[in-house]
């Protein structure tokens, strides 16, 4: 973290640090920005595993997640921001929407707001009520940032957010952690056999994520080639009605629950196929990793995953909720070792060429630099 305290200081409000795309693209963001700008991680709602991966120098705050509920929150987020004094607050999807006024209030000189994907319960973005506050808050954002063109067009057609004031900056992928890996040891620290085909995904167990089309979908795949296997890393509230349903499907070992892990760019190196079943996504940094890894994604044709996947070129993409599809899709590329190794190569180029790291962390070095340049002078008013 950069010690200048002339340095602009950004707090990023978030729901917390648990395991997550979203909470993975901040964890990269502070990471590799640590020297030029002070960065604070607000968490509303607790802190989480992924804490162990913020730089030690960055401070992480957790206060009582009741600040953050009922009609006062506003007030409440306001009284810690002016504790904290930043340059730019920096909030992120409809969990810390209460940050947006609470940092006018605080009287910070610029506020972000990022839109990063959408939960089960509005997984299209049409809530009515989310968006007429969307709506009314816009005005106290000097920024929106989307991951994803999807959301941006979102943004301006349906909330009618004013197109200049909104962005995209895709999130980046670290293509030198995810790149080709030794594949006989990812298989060990699988615990699947060589021979066998593997069909990989990491996420976690939400709702949103639909893991249950995929163990659906790869029922039907085992139908055709026995030797298969599933393996789903992540954990999460899904957890036990996937167990359940894999059970009554009669899969037993050839799906395998692998829980959240830590050593996952060494897992992917073991997958054959990776797969993507969400039926909303922003940018899926689990798709970027296994499109760095050089695999070939088979993923949902929802949100931003066709800017990530080019239908034919790198991957598939199939309807949500269709099962069938899925099967089908999975299934050609585990029968056909050269388009899945042709489009695993698209996969690792695509990724290297537009998605590395450095390329998100330009785009969000130049913007809150230019919005910290609103701070007032030494000696004038917080």
């Amino acid at each position: 973290m950069s010690t200048d305290p002339r340095a602009p200081h950004i707090v990023h409000v978030i729901r917390s640090l648990e395991v997550g795309g979203l909470e993975n693209g901040v964890v990269n963001l502070v990471s590799g920005l640590a020297d030029q700008f002070r960065h604070t991680i607000l968490c509303l709602e607790g802190v989480g595993p992924l804490r162990a991966r913020v730089p030690a120098s960055v401070d992480v705050l957790a206060p009582d997640p009741r600040i953050a509920r009922g009609p006062l929150a506003c007030l409440r987020l306001a009284r810690v921001l002016r504790r904290l004094r930043p340059d730019v607050v920096h909030s992120r999807n409809w969990p810390t929407v209460d940050a947006i006024p609470g940092a006018r209030l605080a009287g910070v000189p610029a506020v972000v707001h990022g839109e990063h994907g959408r939960e089960e319960i509005d997984p299209h973005g049409l809530a009515r009520r989310r968006n007429v506050i969307r709506r009314v808050f816009a005005p106290l954002v000097d920024e929106f940032v989307t991951v994803s063109d999807d959301l941006r067009r979102w943004l301006v057609e349906t909330v009618h957010v004013a197109g200049r004031k909104v962005r995209t900056i895709h999130n980046g992928v670290d293509t030198r952690r995810f790149s080709d890996q030794d594949r006989e040891g990812a298989r060990r620290a699988l615990g699947i056999d060589e021979r066998a085909r593997v069909v990989g995904t990491v996420g976690r167990l939400d709702p949103v994520k639909d893991h249950a089309t995929l163990v659906r979908a790869f029922a039907g795949v085992v139908a055709a080639r026995p030797e298969a296997v599933l393996a789903i890393v992540g954990d999460g509230p899904c957890r036990a009605a996937l167990e359940t349903l894999i059970a009554g499907l009669g899969l037993g070992e050839r799906v395998r629950l692998l829980g959240a892990r830590a050593d996952v760019a060494s897992l992917l190196g073991g997958f054959d196929v990776f797969a993507l079943p969400s039926i909303a996504e922003g940018i899926s940094n689990t798709v970027l990793e296994a499109m760095a890894t050089g695999l070939p994604v088979v993923a949902t044709r929802v949100g931003g995953n066709p800017e990530l996947v080019e239908d034919g070129v790198n991957g598939r993409l199939v309807p949500s909720r269709d099962p069938a599809a899925l099967s089908e899709a999975l299934e050609s590329y585990l029968s056909d070792p050269l388009v899945r190794a042709l489009h695993g190569k698209a996969s690792r180029q695509r990724a290297v060429t537009q998605f590395d790291l450095p390329v998100m962390l330009e785009a969000y070095r130049t913007l809150y630099a230019s919005l910290a340049r609103r701070r007032p002078r030494p000696g004038g008013d917080a």
